[in-house]
Parts: structure tokens; C-alpha cells; sequence
């Protein structure tokens, strides 16, 4: 509004200007001030299509409705490829037989019915401008007369019937309508100047509200259709498939709450239909349920999402359904994992792994399993888990999910102070990055590496400084314990010195002995060998002796 101001400050006969602030006062209810400005981009330009089609929805506001086709007419004629114009024409028409009934004698071919239609609209304009000339307590009192249903006024106004009830209340206290504010108005005049706005609203709403009627009576009456017609197979399947499809586009498309609605109006009128009519009724509302739980888990109800997935568990059970219970242990899970109680999904999920039918199923399950054993900081549950994923990664032949797998178990040797294998595992992940052209991993990746990199290096540095610790605390524990055994040595070194030298003189002592006795021995033997020998001298001199004689 304040920039269609300024703009006109500066272009005051622009039109696109004043067509723009004649939507502005459109929006704040001044439909007054509206129809002048787009009167006003008409004035220069009879067939400027924006100032036609704004003077129409002032008018088609207002309550106007044949002048507002004529301006609607003259639009699509200038603009026929214009949907807006056409659209207008629709509503218009449909206002009037509401209000007057089918307009089937009266024919816009020709410019004479054209103008005949305009002068009425304007005579009608112009008795409504007398009208307002009234005073306001003579509107009140004719409004007074018309009674109106308070159930339809409360439908039509809705949180303003609050207001209009309050107001209404105001007028019986005749002390404060004889009263005035500080500027001199009195409290009457703006009591009902209130309630005559909302008296408008009313009556406007009154002509609009049958439209939407009719839309409603139209699905009140498909819905009966829906209900009591007995439908055929091919028109069950083909409103099944037809609701399945809507529902999971709703929910891809970013409209959950529109998919959970949709998806519990299904569920309701399936539950109504027999089961001669449904053979896989089961089956199809515990699909629902599930389509209800992912709706929710979308929205953030992480509870009702919990509830929706068990139902469609329970419905699975009771009916022997493999699949759906495998799908439904997959979707509790994610729930579980979302409100961060992991040991409940690991739980859950480790149900479901022998219902895994192919290897991409239970790469990605063995994956989530190992990214909860992380979270709880279980290292090595993380790393087990980790290695099955990236085993069935590979034999699926996934980059994808070789790189995601890689991840995790360079993760868990992280928290398992594996660094060396950390860092293995993390430049195969990034080689697997690189492959699949992913920059974001890549990156993520590369500071991994880095705060690995450093902790290895610290860890290495501290089993340095806890191996010099160590020796430092050998060598001066021998030393505390080493001067009593010093002492010890000593005493038994002397004790041995001693011992040896004792030994030492005893043995030279014998010798010395043994060299005396050996000495005696000798000289005896010597002294005995010369007494034989003088005896055997003897005898020879006597043999000759008496050889001579």
C-alpha cells in the first residue's frame, strides 16, 4: 500500500499505479476508494484489461454482480486467452441465479444488451448512493425489521458473530450510547456503524454461501453414491489405485499434512465397504496406517507416527503378512531412531533382518543398525555392523552405499582408537566420493581425515612420553634398591676375598709341607740308594776276591 502511494507520488495518472492500489483498499474492505481508482486507470485507456478486470472484482465485492459481468464481458472480449476473465464471467453468472434466479431471457451477444444491462446496473448503483444517504439510526431500524436467523448469521459471519453479539449488547446500555469520545463522536454512531458493516458482510456472504452449497451437496451426494451404490470390482480398484497414488505424490511432494488427510478419509471409507467388495481389505488398511505414520513422521508427530506404524504391525501379524510386517518394522524403527532411542531401533531392526530378501536391503539395514551402535558409543557392535554393511554393499556392486559403509566403519575405529584403520577406511570412502562425484562427502571426508590424522599423532606422541615414563621409573627403582644390595655384594666380596685368600694360604702352607715331607722323602731315598750300592760293592769285591784265590 505504501509503495503504491509513493508511486503514485512520483506517475499520479499511472495506471498500472492505480490498479495496484485499488487491489490495496480492495483488500482492506474500502471498496469505495477501490472502484475510484480502477475507474481512474480506465479513464485515459477504455481497454486497459487490468483496470477492466479490477473495476469487475470491485464490483463483483461490492455486490454488483451484473455490472460486474458486463465489465467481466468486456474483459474476455478484449482478452479471450486471459483464464481470469472467465472465471469472473462463471462466478457472476452463478451470483445472479442465486440471487434472482436463471438469467436464460437476458442475452449478452450484442452491444445494445450490453448497454441495457449497464443502465440498470448503474440505476441500481444510483438508488444504492440515495440509500446511503440515510442516517444510520434509520438503517439500524430497517435492518431492525428483517429478521434474521441467528444459526444462518453465525454460519455466514463466523468469528465475527462474536463481535456483532457484543455490539448488539452494547446498544442496551443507554447510558453509554448518550456518551462521546474525546474527539466528539458519539459511542452510538460508531456501535452501529459497526454493526451495519457486518450487516453487509452478511448479506454479501448470504449471496456467496449457496456456490460453496452446491460444492458441498455435490460431495455429500457422492459421497451417498460411494456408500450405497454396490460397486464393482474394476471401479473399487480403480479408487484404490487412484487414492494410493494421490496419497504418496502428496507426501513426495511436500505436502504431508494434505497426504494424512487424504490418506485418513480412505482409510474410513474403506473400513465401511464389505469385505466381499475389498478381498485384501486388511492388507490395504494396514498400507494406510503406514501412509498415515510417514504423513506424521513428515509433520513431526513422532508419537502418533509410533502408533500409526504399530497398528500397521499389529493388522501385518494378525493376518500373516511377511511384507507388511517387514515394512513396518522398518518404519519403527526410523521412528525410534528420529526421537533418538536407538537401542529400541536396533531392537526393532534386528527383527527384520532375516525378512531382508535382497543385498541392497540389507546394506541399508545393517548400515542404520551400526549408526545407533555408534550413537550409544559401542565401537566395536558399530564396526561389526559396518563391515556386513559393506560387504553386502559390495556384492550389491552400490558405490553409494560402499562409501556410506566405509564411513561408518572408519567411524567406529575412530571411536575405538583404531586410527590407523581409520584412516584407511576413510580414503577408500573418499576414493568412493569421488567416484560418484558427491563434493559434499568429499569434503566432509577430507576434515574427517584431517581430526584423525592429528589424534593418531597424538596418540603416538603419548605412547612415546608413556615409554620414557616407564624407563624412567625402571631406573630409578633400581637404584632405591640397589644400595642395600651394593652393601650386600660388598660384604659377600670380602667375605669371598677372604674366604679365597684363606684358602689360598692353606693351600701354599700344604704345599709347603708337602715339599718338606717330599724333600725328606727324597733324601732318604737317596741315603738308602748309596747304602745298597756300597753293599752291592761289597759283595763284587768279595766275589773277585775269591775268584783271585
Amino acid at each position: 500500500m505504501y509503495a503504491a502511494f509513493q508511486a503514485l507520488k512520483l506517475r499520479a495518472e499511472d495506471k498500472h499505479c492505480l490498479v495496484a492500489r485499488s487491489k490495496c483498499y480492495l483488500r482492506l474492505g474500502d471498496t469505495e476508494n477501490s472502484l475510484k481508482d480502477a475507474e481512474a486507470s480506465l479513464q485515459n485507456d477504455k481497454t486497459f484489461s487490468k483496470g477492466l478486470y479490477q473495476k469487475a472484482e470491485t464490483l463483483y465485492t461490492m455486490g454488483d454482480f451484473e455490472f460486474a459481468l458486463v465489465f467481466y464481458h468486456r474483459g474476455y472480449r478484449l482478452r479471450p486467452e486471459l483464464q481470469k476473465f472467465r472465471l469472473g464471467i462463471q462466478k457472476s453468472q452463478e451470483a445472479i441465479v442465486n440471487c434472482i434466479g436463471s438469467p436464460s431471457s437476458v442475452k449478452l451477444e450484442n452491444k445494445e444488451d450490453l448497454c441495457f444491462i449497464s443502465r440498470q446496473a448503474e440505476t441500481k448503483k444510483a438508488n444504492q448512493k440515495l440509500q446511503i444517504k440515510l442516517t444510520k439510526d434509520q438503517k439500524w431500524t430497517k435492518k431492525q425489521e428483517t429478521q434474521r436467523n441467528p444459526k444462518i448469521e453465525r454460519q455466514l459471519l463466523g468469528e465475527l458473530y462474536a463481535d456483532k453479539a457484543y455490539l448488539e449488547k452494547l446498544l442496551k446500555d443507554e447510558d453509554l450510547m448518550k456518551s462521546s469520545t474525546k474527539q466528539g463522536i458519539k459511542v452510538a454512531d460508531m456501535v452501529l456503524s459497526g454493526i451495519a458493516y457486518l450487516d453487509t458482510r452478511t448479506e454479501f456472504w448470504q449471496q456467496q454461501k449457496p456456490i460453496y452449497a452446491r460444492v458441498r451437496e455435490r460431495k455429500l451426494r457422492q459421497q451417498r453414491w460411494i456408500r450405497d451404490k454396490k460397486r464393482k470390482p474394476a471401479e473399487v480398484a480403480r479408487y484404490i489405485v487412484k487414492s494410493m497414488e494421490d496419497i504418496d505424490m502428496l507426501l513426495t511432494g511436500g505436502s504431508p499434512e494434505e497426504s494424512c488427510k487424504k490418506a485418513e478419509h480412505v482409510l474410513k471409507t474403506i473400513q465401511g465397504w464389505s469385505d466381499d467388495e475389498v478381498p485384501n481389505k486388511n492388507e490395504l488398511i494396514g498400507n494406510l496406517h503406514s501412509c498415515i505414520g510417514n504423513a506424521q513422521l513428515e509433520m513431526g508427530q513422532m508419537e502418533a507416527a509410533l502408533q500409526s506404524h504399530k497398528m500397521d504391525l499389529e493388522f501385518a501379524r494378525q493376518n500373516n503378512l511377511p511384507d507388511a510386517i517387514s515394512r513396518a518394522l522398518d518404519n519403527i524403527g526410523r521412528v525410534y531412531a528420529r526421537i533418538g532411542k536407538f537401542q529400541e531401533a536396533i531392537d526393532t531392526w534386528e527383527e527384520k533382518i532375516p525378512m531382508a530378501k535382497s543385498s541392497l536391503e540389507k546394506t541399508w539395514l545393517f548400515h542404520e543398525i551400526g549408526r545407533c551402535y555408534l550413537e550409544l558409543d559401542k565401537g566395536e557392535a558399530a564396526r561389526n555392523y559396518g563391515e556386513k554393511s559393506l560387504q553386502s554393499a559390495d556384492e550389491e556392486g552400490d558405490v553409494e552405499w560402499q562409501l556410506h559403509a566405509s564411513v561408518l566403519v572408519a567411524q567406529a575405529q575412530e571411536k575405538l582408537k583404531d586410527y590407523q584403520s581409520a584412516i584407511m577406511n576413510f580414503e577408500k570412502a573418499l576414493e568412493k566420493a569421488k567416484l560418484v562425484h558427491d563434493d559434499a562427502a568429499q569434503k566432509a571426508i577430507i576434515i574427517a581425515l584431517d581430526d584423525v590424522s592429528r589424534s593418531f599423532i597424538e596418540d603416538l606422541k603419548e605412547r612415546g612420553r608413556e615409554m620414557t615414563d616407564h624407563s624412567l621409573i625402571d631406573y630409578d627403582f633400581s637404584n632405591e634398591n640397589t644400595d642395600d644390595d651394593n652393601c650386600e655384594k660388598d660384604r659377600e666380596g670380602k667375605e669371598s676375598e677372604q674366604g679365597t685368600e684363606n684358602r689360598d694360604g692353606k693351600e701354599n702352607e700344604d704345599a709347603k709341607n708337602d715339599k718338606e715331607q717330599g724333600g725328606d722323602k727324597e733324601h732318604e731315598s737317596k741315603e738308602e740308594e748309596s747304602k745298597r750300592d756300597d753293599e752291592e760293592g761289597k759283595r763284587d769285591g768279595d766275589a773277585s776276591k775269591k775268584d783271585k784265590k
